[in-house]
């Protein structure tokens, strides 16, 4: 009979060789390497040291987003007015505001394209420190509301920016501030995949909310984060600058302006002369722009500057929307005009802040903006309730 091949080899007997790799057990896994250690220790024990830190101030810096809309909203009826035939004049208007509390040491004035709008004034007592706002009709220069609503977020802006430690405060914020920066860097290594599958795909962009409870938070720090990290990277990046004016002024000169402010370049006051009504220019310049919701100008310093400076279109708390500005002689009347490098000093260091503030886009600047902060408050918490899991772990298999 003829031999067929067998389809399958036959087993030869083991060596000694095999045996001894049998009993060395399998082959050890490939170790992480010295950057991916390193990067894992950057984000982990850095961000737990100012955890608590990062989570007050992101939590302060999401409350102030939305101090514009709430400070308008408390204004209630105080916001509106008849129009009358004439309109009131600065002085008036001051003076009334003085009648009222005497105290009351005004910083800015805002004028409104809307008829119907009353001028908003924004003042510090002298006693009681407290910003407030007052609403004064400009027809006759009747104060309408005195709003104490506006201190509340004055009080949440230095807890954010300095916890209201002027001395060291800022800097405690500062190093929290880079450490956050920083973790958004190492947190995008750790959660970028190591091959795209559908898998990591899945895992990556989306949360798995009926999973357990160590699962979803997983999912909520590393998805969210992802999510939120364009925004984390900004908000912490424009604090961080303007923290350091150097380096604000290196960005600044970076896009063409001066390193000096604009008033360096207005003519001074001169006391013989008397000053017009500022009042008038403010609804000149809003005639001129028509575009612009409202005019804004500095009163503090009038003792010190020959000119009035408005900042026309939507005046916030720190940063004003579609900035542009009007210049006039106070004594004279005469339009004024700046160098170029000055007005791009102005305009870049608004935009920082709009940035910071959310006032970049309307409302979805600033819907996104406040989402970002929520989310920021809450990655310090989800992350370290993750290493606080693995801890535990850790623990259990060492008893064992």
């Amino acid at each position: 009979m003829q031999n067929f091949d067998l389809k399958t080899k036959p087993r030869l007997k083991p060596t000694l060789e095999d045996e001894g790799r049998k009993s060395s057990g399998p082959s050890k896994k490939k170790g992480k390497s010295w950057f991916t250690k390193i990067n894992a220790w950057l984000h982990l024990w850095p961000s737990i040291v100012s955890g608590l830190i990062v989570v007050f101030v992101c939590l302060t810096g999401t409350i102030i987003v939305y101090c514009d809309e709430i400070i308008d909203f408390t204004a209630g009826d105080a916001r509106y007015v008849e129009v009358g035939k004439e309109r009131a004049t600065a002085e008036q208007m001051i003076n009334a505001i003085h009648e009222v509390d005497p105290k009351l040491r005004l910083s800015q004035m805002v004028f409104f394209n809307d008829p119907n709008r009353s001028v908003r004034v924004r003042a510090f007592h002298d006693d009681s420190k407290k910003l407030n706002f007052i609403y004064l009709n400009p027809y006759t220069a009747e104060v309408l509301k005195v709003d104490y609503t506006g201190h509340f977020f004055y009080v949440m802006a230095h807890l954010h920016s300095n916890l209201l430690n002027r001395t060291y405060g800022g800097w405690v914020v500062l190093v929290s501030t880079v450490i956050f920066f920083i973790s958004c860097i190492t947190g995008l290594i750790l959660w970028w995949p190591k091959r795209w599958t559908k898998k990591t795909r899945q895992d990556s962009f989306t949360i798995k909310w009926k999973a357990r409870f160590k699962r979803l938070n997983y999912d909520l720090h590393n998805v969210y984060g992802f999510y939120s990290l364009l925004l984390c990277f900004i908000l912490s990046a424009t604090g961080i600058i303007i923290f350091f004016h150097s380096l604000g002024d290196l960005i600044i000169k970076s896009f063409g302006g001066s390193a000096e402010h604009m008033e360096e370049t207005l003519p001074k006051v001169q006391e013989e002369k008397t000053s017009l009504d500022f009042a008038q220019f403010a609804y000149q310049s809003l005639d001129k722009n028509p575009e612009q919701k409202n005019a804004s100008i500095w009163v503090y310093n009038l003792e010190e500057v020959g000119a009035y400076v408005f900042q026309m279109g939507v005046s916030g708390l720190k940063s004003t929307e579609h900035l542009d500005m009007e210049i006039y002689d106070r004594y004279s009347g005469e339009a004024l005009h700046v160098e170029q490098p000055y007005e791009v000093h102005e305009k870049v260091e608004n935009y920082i802040w709009q940035l910071h503030m959310g006032q970049w886009w309307g409302q979805f600047g600033k819907l996104s903006t406040f989402i970002a902060g929520i989310i920021a408050t809450s990655l310090p918490i989800t992350g370290f309730l993750i290493w606080w899991g693995r801890r535990k772990k850790k623990k259990k298999v060492s008893r064992a």
